[in-house]
């Protein structure tokens, strides 16, 4: 076993290993990026007219609010568990790389919250909310909330061509490049689709047996939700990303995918907690707001299988009626809770989370990862399944 476990620089034999530089660092060094980045973009759109660089403002400002930037932490450490030196010339091109995955986020975030008519994001308005207000108050012509649709789907648009323009623009060396390119193809595509699932778990097509492959598919369709519309994007393919860059070997990039699916999946399952149980002032986002959107989680689904198994009719209803009640108030949804409760549905998602954890962290550990990336690794991903918003 050579993952780093013996602490901070150290690898596993307790010889010493490089100093590792604080995570913090590298997300102060990812938006550095981003937002030179960012601002080099806004003279491009002040050239085609002043109103588009400053919808161009908004994204940039919605990109720079909040946001842990696990991406990009997660395929930095996973180039450097794959030999990539940080103070080699391929590191700041690395950097650059990573960082458009940021970019990636924000398509996905500002796509996602228009998708599910959010109001909020990190305790802001979401992108659509701001234009279709602007609109209002300017006293434009045409509905309001059309246009703040249309121009939140055109900077959704925006922010993934730019992460494409980013990565081509990163100064990778050829073979660099060559290796990268097609895990950043497969992630997108994944991504997408993984929405095109939720979309589609939504709309109640999860809950035919013959779509779904019998009864308790629908749980699965939830799972695999999670695993293209989170898990992918956010830590298998950003890990995957990174190695590629270093050229990893074909073991060490296995490895990077079991572990990066199964803590990307925790994650979500996290998330899903988080959506119906979140405190709002934590997560930025109003109380049970998964409910009133109708989401079809995993957290969800095994409450109303369970449910039906056990003919627990009333708990059924209850979480029926809730799910996609955009007026759902306080009590709608302190009664949705008692039910996963009562079902065992938020205590099976917390089994699940902890035995995707040490799967995830199993298949971490058995790999040849370089020091210190593997303590890194290991520490991001406790921060990604225990976290709180």
């Amino acid at each position: 076993m050579s993952l780093d476990t013996a602490g901070p620089g150290a690898p596993a034999g307790g010889r010493p290993g490089p100093a590792p530089e604080p995570d913090d660092q590298v997300v102060a060094r990812v938006e550095a990026t981003v937002t030179a980045y960012l601002q080099r973009r806004r003279a491009e759109a002040e050239q085609v007219h002043p109103a588009f660089a400053g919808a161009a403002d908004v994204l940039a400002d919605f990109v720079r609010a909040g946001g842990k930037r696990l991406r990009p932490t997660f395929a930095w450490w996973g180039w450097r568990g794959a030999g990539g030196d940080p103070h080699g010339p391929d590191a700041e091109p690395a950097l650059s790389a990573v960082s458009a995955l940021e970019l990636i986020q924000a398509c996905a975030l500002v796509h996602d919250d228009l998708i599910d008519a959010s109001d909020t994001r990190r305790g802001r308005p979401t992108v659509h909310v701001e234009f279709t207000d602007r609109h209002r108050r300017a006293g434009l012509a045409g509905p309001s909330a059309r246009y703040g649709d249309a121009v939140a789907i055109l900077l959704g648009d925006l922010a993934l061509a730019w992460a494409d323009d980013m990565l081509a623009e990163a100064g990778l060396g050829g073979a660099a490049w060559s290796r990268a390119r097609p895990v950043w193809s497969a992630m997108r595509t994944e991504m997408l689709g993984g929405q095109f699932l939720d979309s589609w778990c939504q709309a109640g097509a999860g809950d035919d047996p013959a779509r779904t492959g019998g009864p308790g598919g629908a749980i699965e369709a939830a799972l695999r939700v999670c695993r293209f519309k989170t898990a992918a994007y956010t830590v298998e393919r950003p890990l995957h990303l990174g190695a590629a860059l270093a050229g990893a070997d074909p073991d060490l990039v296995a490895a990077y995918r079991r572990f990066g699916a199964d803590i990307g999946v925790a994650f979500q399952l996290r998330d899903d907690l988080l959506g119906v149980f979140g405190d709002p002032g934590v997560t930025g986002k109003p109380a049970g707001d998964d409910l009133r959107e109708g989401k079809r989680t995993v957290l969800v689904e095994l409450a109303l299988d369970a449910a039906r198994r056990t003919g627990r009719a009333s708990e059924h209803a209850v979480l029926t009626d809730a799910l996609g009640d955009p007026l759902l108030d306080a009590g709608g949804v302190d009664r949705a809770r008692e039910a996963l409760h009562a079902l065992g549905a938020v205590d099976e998602v917390e089994r699940r989370i902890a035995r995707l954890t040490e799967s995830g962290l199993a298949a971490l550990t058995a790999a040849q990862v370089a020091p210190p990336a593997g303590t890194r690794l290991v520490e991001l991903a406790h921060t990604a399944t225990r976290r709180s918003s």
